[in-house]
């Protein structure tokens, strides 16, 4: 129900939303340095995870089915979906591709990391053991705590796991971030993350933390229906850091820390591709890649955009299927 709701709500809308921002001149500002395709995109209205972001909270509420833990991965795509905001308006003021300044970015997504972390320890009761899927090996990394007196209670700050939490989700939500520059790319591959992170709530029997992924995996639908080649409209730091974000917190509260690992490892190799990139570049003078992220790659060996598109799909869903066959697995053993 969650998906259709929101599916529906994001279909209905984004034809009011996308006029609204056309009657602003609310537009996508393209990077000249880019691939030269991609100048046609100057002026596309963005900003379009505004809506995403409001559809799934609309949704939330609407269904009434509220949890600490889904509260917490809400509050947590609100606050970097907040945060690409800033990012988006300040891109369309100063009419540049270029928003916050990477300090500020990491530091707003550092205050995020480090409140979501612990809220989720103290008031979540989310556990500090990292599991190693189907090894029976486990890390506690809350041995290394302090217990900080906050009225008459205390509060414990693991700092390990804090460094995990900030790790994640300051990652996440870079990662979504970069993997969106091409049409449709992220919002398919957010898409079908959170329905594998829907399906592993299920298995756990949280059901409200299901019916939120299940319900942002529905907003994305609808808003791909609007973001499919060629895009007219784009979801904006205001999406890609809000739903990547979320992708974290679901990694968090579901304990599959590691698992995210194999789950979202498009992300994974979008970002690992900029990292190779850049220290390559500095390093040796010379380039891994034709162009970073590893999507640009594909482009410049002259692959369309819709086929580096639907292949990251069909990666990130045998991802996706394999890190659910895993917790199945193990979960079964266990």
């Amino acid at each position: 129900m969650a998906v259709v709701l929101a599916l529906v709500a994001t279909g209905a809308l984004f034809p009011f939303w996308i006029r609204l921002l056309k009657f602003r001149g609310i537009g996508q500002q393209v990077r000249a340095d880019g691939p030269q395709g991609h100048l046609v995109k100057q002026g596309t209205p963005t900003m379009g995870g505004v809506l995403i972001l409001l559809v799934v909270a609309g949704v939330y509420v609407f269904l009434g089915d509220f949890g600490r833990l889904s509260l917490l991965a809400v509050a947590a795509m609100a606050a970097c979906g907040l945060l690409g905001f800033i990012d988006d308006w300040a891109k369309v003021v100063h009419e540049r591709s270029l928003g916050l300044t990477p300090r500020l970015k990491i530091a707003g997504q550092a205050f995020v990391a480090l409140s979501f972390g612990l809220l989720a320890v103290n008031w979540g009761g989310v556990s500090t053991v990292v599991d190693l899927p189907l090894t029976g090996v486990s890390l506690d990394l809350g041995s290394v705590s302090s217990l900080v007196a906050v009225g008459d209670a205390g509060l414990v700050v693991p700092w390990l796991y804090l460094g995990l939490v900030f790790f994640m989700i300051a990652g996440f939500s870079n990662a979504v971030n970069l993997t969106d520059g091409l049409d449709g790319l992220a919002a398919g591959t957010v898409t079908i993350v959170m329905l594998a992170y829907a399906g592993i709530a299920f298995r756990q029997d949280r059901l409200e933390v299901a019916l939120l992924a299940a319900a942002i995996a529905g907003a994305c639908m609808g808003f791909l229906w609007y973001n499919a080649y060629p895009a007219d409209i784009f979801m904006g730091d205001t999406g890609s850091l809000g739903l990547g974000a979320a992708i974290a917190a679901f990694g968090i509260i579901t304990k599959t820390e590691l698992l995210l690992v194999l789950i979202g490892g498009i992300y994974l190799a979008e970002t690992l591709s900029v990292i190779l990139q850049v220290a390559s570049f500095k390093l040796t003078g010379r380039r891994i890649f034709l162009m970073a992220p590893l999507h640009h790659h594909f482009e410049m060996k002259g692959w369309s955009e819709t086929k580096v598109m639907l292949r990251f799909w069909i990666v990130t869903g045998i991802l996706a299927g394999a890190g659910f066959a895993l917790y199945f697995v193990g979960s079964v053993r266990g």
